[in-house]
């Protein structure tokens, strides 16, 4: 359990450090965020959690690696979202 949430952890990390140096590195150019862009990657951040529960629920093949995965870049996306408000 402890490494699971680990792993959880570690990947919305991840994807919440690329989506800030990406920020970053598109302001560095000049490029101001698109108008909606939250709202885009919040419904990425939807898709992420609907699957991670889809693939808890539902008897499939998926490892437990793939489910802390989805979990982590729901995670990773609603922290995202929290950062930029």
């Amino acid at each position: 359990m402890v490494i699971r949430l680990v792993r959880v952890s570690l990947f919305a990390a991840i994807l919440a450090f690329l989506f800030h140096l990406s920020r970053e590195a598109s302001r560095a150019r000049g490029i101001e965020d698109l108008p909606g862009m939250l709202w885009a990657i919040g419904m990425l951040g939807v898709v992420f959690v609907l699957r991670a529960v889809a693939l808890e629920i539902l008897p499939t093949r998926a490892s437990a690696t793939e489910k802390d995965l989805m979990w982590g870049l729901g995670l990773g996306v609603a922290i995202t979202i929290l950062i930029r408000l």
